[in-house]
């Protein structure tokens, strides 16, 4: 991108690329069709017809926005972007905190093969596992494929693969900051000032994200939940798939199949290990994950 080594001017100018307000609802859609369509050209994961018709977009109120600076997916998509009634400095740092290559890299995340599929599924397949609903899996799976396209050369201009990098930037400060909050170590405006010096995020973006993370709703580890259940699935995905006991069709159908489940007991019903009534021997998964993919293979 002609910065050399300085990833946040670069990230600067990926900000100023974001579309009109009004443009918005259009982007997110091409970009849900965009990746549905690369899922459609390889044999990864069933996507059913239905799923790709089924899902809805609802723009975020400011209210909302407040603690929802970006994207929330499932059923619905609902898409953060300026209102009428915000102020116009929050109008522009909404603005670049939602622009298309930040945004191309999570609209699958919310919607298919992410947190809509899992919705999708779940009511097809072992309904009565919501119970056991975690954000290991959910959240851990939909960063999981996050991992996996841009292992397949899904982001193929660098202003995409800023995007993406700007994403797990984010995962990964969120365990940061989350964490050392509930251990009493930082507070919520060092928690903001560390996403703005460590991950470039828009100021009001991080306290909207800060606000969401500690509003009441969110458990102290589901922030950590995103990144630990993703790295799970990988180990897992090497352990069942490169090994070549199944094809990724088969692994991803299953895990979706099988319904909410700690990544544990996913693995216990894939591999089809023994359950002793103690519990689920320890499983090392970092010892597990694949090696990084060569930047060649991701250009």
């Amino acid at each position: 991108m002609g910065f050399g080594d300085d990833w946040k001017q670069a990230m600067e100018k990926v900000k100023d690329t974001y579309v009109e307000p009004g443009k918005q609802p259009e982007l997110i859609r091409d970009l849900a069709r965009q990746a549905e369509a690369y899922f459609a050209q390889h044999d990864w994961v069933t996507i059913p017809p239905l799923a790709t018709e089924d899902w809805r977009m609802e723009m975020l109120s400011p209210e909302r926005q407040k603690t929802s600076p970006f994207f929330l997916g499932g059923e619905l998509i609902l898409v953060s972007y300026p209102t009428v009634d915000m102020a116009d400095d929050d109008k522009l740092m909404s603005l670049r905190g939602n622009n298309p290559h930040f945004s191309h890299a999570t609209v699958f995340h919310e919607l298919n093969p992410g947190h809509h599929l899992q919705g999708f599924m779940a009511q097809r397949y072992m309904p009565h596992r919501r119970l056991f609903g975690t954000p290991f899996w959910n959240e851990g799976q939909s960063l999981y494929w996050e991992m996996f396209l841009w292992d397949r050369g899904f982001h193929a201009s660098p202003e995409d693969r800023i995007g993406a990098l700007f994403w797990r930037m984010h995962r990964s400060a969120r365990i940061i900051f989350s964490l050392n909050f509930h251990l009493g170590k930082m507070t919520p405006e060092q928690a903001v000032q560390f996403l703005v010096d460590t991950v470039n995020f828009e100021r009001a973006n991080a306290e909207a994200e800060v606000r969401r993370s500690f509003n009441g709703t969110y458990a102290p580890l589901y922030q950590a939940g995103y990144m630990l259940g993703g790295l799970e699935l990988r180990a897992l995905y090497k352990e069942l798939v490169s090994s070549g006991k199944m094809s990724d069709r088969q692994f991803h159908d299953a895990v979706l199949e099988g319904g909410p489940q700690p990544i544990a007991m996913v693995r216990a019903r894939l591999a089809k290990l023994p359950i002793p009534r103690e519990g689920l021997p320890a499983w090392r998964f970092a010892e597990q994950l694949p090696p990084p993919v060569p930047w060649t293979v991701r250009r």
